[in-house]
């Protein structure tokens, strides 16, 4: 963008009715797991909408970065919750999963009633080696805007060698990055600012609607009575909720294992994941192992966040367990219960913390951790692009033999041109995985 395109003055505010329209077109698009999904939104609000500065967009995904559950949906919860209150939260998280929630649930019932599908394979093809590119994009995009000095660049290469190398988990990562941040920014506080000052923002994209220098609105302001307002009606919905499912113990058990699944993990849903298979498979017997990576797969690559794989986690899982004597009422009431557990506590995260991380902005005791956070995550985000390589370009794979079998040259050719047309010629992520989709279905004909 050349300076003379600079808009000079920030957009108009949109009402709730524009917004719902663009977070329910989100939740359509929002392929590429969380990485892809937190770089189109980046694309979208702060480029392109300017409905939030990148400084205010930074601030708020590295706090949605330390709490547990799914960061992107927490991140638009946030972004519209600063915008439009507690309608604008739930507008943008509701549409964020809904329509994964609508395709999971049938693309379930399909899968029970006619097992594996070759054209669907045929786009799985094809999908898997776009959503590398679309993961490596982000990295890039997050990397190139958050780490400006070789300080932060170390944080990043630790993170990466730390979780591929030595397989630490990722709260044990976030934790230490944290740490380096504190101590950071009080020995070095010029290396943790975050990065790029108000100045930086401006020259790219121009003023935007909640800009550096905005102040919260009213209702993003704390104060203790909201935050304890806040709590009793959370933990009194949860606790109606359960209550309701006294009658059904195996959607009891779904509520209550999808709840703690929601409260004890940190990092996402890529940690989520090994607590859910070990609950899921292994303990209650919802699913069998191979039904649960087909599940994943399906997260991979349809829109939504890869968390949604609790839809079809507890679709499968009322079925198995017979929660109703009707299979398709069996299965919507598991995912149902599985879907509202799991992203109820993301809710609160926001509406009740919310006001207490605007409260901090601009402080470095506070800032600091959290730039070096984002460094650290930008690590994980390659491990995790390089963990999608692998499985893609060597499928058949394992941990005892990492590159045993054929590889795949096809879908390492499809990754490069993805890559490149994203980012050179600025191409939409949509366009990009639905060419490669295309190829997918067209290529299980072929072969």
């Amino acid at each position: 963008m050349n300076n003379a395109s600079i808009p000079t003055a920030p957009p108009s505010a949109p009402t709730l009715g524009e917004a719902f329209k663009y977070w329910l077109k989100l939740g359509f698009i929002s392929f590429g797991g969380p990485a892809g999904q937190i770089a189109m939104m980046h694309q979208e609000l702060v480029e392109r909408r300017r409905w939030i500065s990148e400084h205010r967009y930074l601030h708020a995904l590295n706090f949605c970065m330390l709490l547990p559950g799914p960061e992107a949906i927490q991140l638009a919860i946030y972004i519209s919750w600063l915008m439009h209150g507690v309608r604008g939260a739930i507008v943008a998280g509701v549409m964020f999963f809904m329509p994964a929630f609508v395709l999971l649930s049938l693309l379930a019932g399909i899968y029970l009633n006619y097992g594996n599908l070759p054209a669907v394979q045929g786009i799985f093809y094809g999908i898997k080696p776009a959503v590398v590119a679309v993961v490596l994009f982000a990295a890039w995009r997050i990397g190139s805007r958050s780490i400006k000095n070789r300080v932060l660049l170390g944080i990043a290469a630790l993170a990466f060698v730390g979780i591929f190398f030595f397989k630490i988990g990722f709260p044990w990562i976030v934790l230490a990055a944290a740490i380096l941040g504190a101590i950071g920014g009080k020995l070095m506080p010029n290396k943790f600012k975050a990065g790029g000052g108000h100045g930086g923002s401006n020259k790219d994209y121009g003023p935007a609607l909640i800009d550096d220098d905005t102040p919260p609105p009213a209702h993003a302001k704390f104060s203790w009575g909201k935050f304890t307002l806040t709590t009793t009606v959370f933990v009194a919905i949860w606790a109606v909720s359960m209550l309701a499912l006294r009658g059904h113990s195996s959607l009891y058990d779904i509520g209550e294992f999808f709840t703690k699944a929601a409260f004890l993990t940190i990092g996402g849903a890529y940690a989520v994941l090994p607590y859910v298979y070990q609950g899921a498979v292994e303990h209650f017997s919802w699913l069998t192992a191979p039904q649960m990576m087909d599940g994943l797969a399906l997260g991979e690559t349809t829109p939504g966040p890869l968390i949604m794989i609790v839809t079809w986690v507890g679709f499968l899982g009322g079925v198995a367990k017979h929660a109703f004597d009707n299979p398709v009422a069996a299965g919507l009431a598991g995912a149902a219960a599985a879907t509202f557990f799991t992203f109820l506590p993301s809710f609160f995260f926001i509406l009740a913390a919310g006001p207490i991380v605007e409260s901090t902005r601009g402080e470095l005791k506070f800032t600091a951790p959290l730039t070096a956070i984002t460094a650290a995550v930008v690590g994980v985000i390659i491990n995790l692009a390089t963990f999608f390589a692998w499985h893609t370009f060597w499928p058949k794979a394992t941990e005892a033999a990492p590159f045993s079998g054929h590889f795949d040259a096809i879908p390492l050719i499809i990754a490069l041109l993805s890559f490149v047309a994203l980012w050179k010629y600025k191409a939409d992520i949509m366009k990009v995985i639905g060419v490669c989709a295309m190829f997918g279905l067209v290529y299980s004909f072929m072969v």
